[in-house]
């Protein structure tokens, strides 16, 4: 049984042809090549915005691409209900286009930082964790330059209130702390859903660590968990 992907990719993408590979090759899924001028989702039941640089990364990260006109779409399908999925520069794009709360600013060190960090599960109470055992740890690599995730203190108290938060940077034991941070994110929040728990985004990249051929299969624990709850 195969459920309806739909990749996009903006001027800029460049994790858009990753994505696709784990879902298509590693999952078994079917998968549908949207392009950002495209004002159809073509039937696709669970939309993914991937990681890379959308306009050069210009005024802010995704500030431009939330008017592509494939947004509108978006938009209109998360209001309804559909899944939406952003990773790293994606996520970036679900906040900028109000699909998200918050903001990613710019790293605490003002430098791209690339390497894999340490997820604590948060939250089992969302569709891209509920097959992960809540306080488990993944290890999943990161590449970004704005990952810090900020927002007003009474918005961040909201999300905690709500269960919204789904991954913080953690130790490898699962240690949710200051030197586990890599971006300054506060709470070290590193995935969050929305309030109807249909739209989520996270910076690190999980379809960059879910093929046994790179060494690292924990980010398949995500797909893997979106697959068992749609098509049970």
């Amino acid at each position: 049984m195969q459920m309806k992907f739909g990749v996009i990719t903006f001027p800029g993408s460049n994790c858009d042809q990753d994505m696709i590979y784990v879902l298509e090759t590693i999952m078994g899924q079917e998968v549908e090549k949207l392009w950002h001028k495209d004002h159809d989702l073509k039937g696709c039941e669970f939309i993914v915005l991937p990681g890379g640089f959308s306009y050069g990364d210009y005024l802010r990260s995704g500030a431009i691409a939330q008017f592509s006109p494939i947004m509108k779409e978006v938009i209109e399908f998360a209001k309804n209900g559909g899944y939406v999925f952003g990773v790293c520069n994606g996520f970036q794009i679900l906040c900028e286009a109000g699909l998200l709360p918050g903001t990613l600013q710019h790293n605490n060190n003002r430098q791209f930082i690339c390497k894999n960090v340490y997820l604590k599960t948060e939250s089992s109470n969302s569709l891209i964790t509920r097959s992960i055992t809540e306080g488990s740890v993944l290890k999943i690599p990161i590449a970004h330059g704005e990952g810090n995730y900020f927002d007003k203190p009474e918005a961040i108290q909201k999300l905690e209130d709500n269960d919204q938060v789904l991954f913080r940077y953690s130790t490898q034991d699962g240690e949710v702390n200051d030197a586990a941070n890599p971006n300054g994110a506060v709470n070290n929040i590193a995935g969050i859903c929305n309030e109807q728990r249909n739209v989520f985004g996270m910076m690190p990249h999980p379809e960059r660590a879910s093929d046994a051929d790179l060494g690292n299969e924990d980010g398949r624990a995500i797909f893997e968990s979106i697959l068992s709850e749609v098509l049970a």
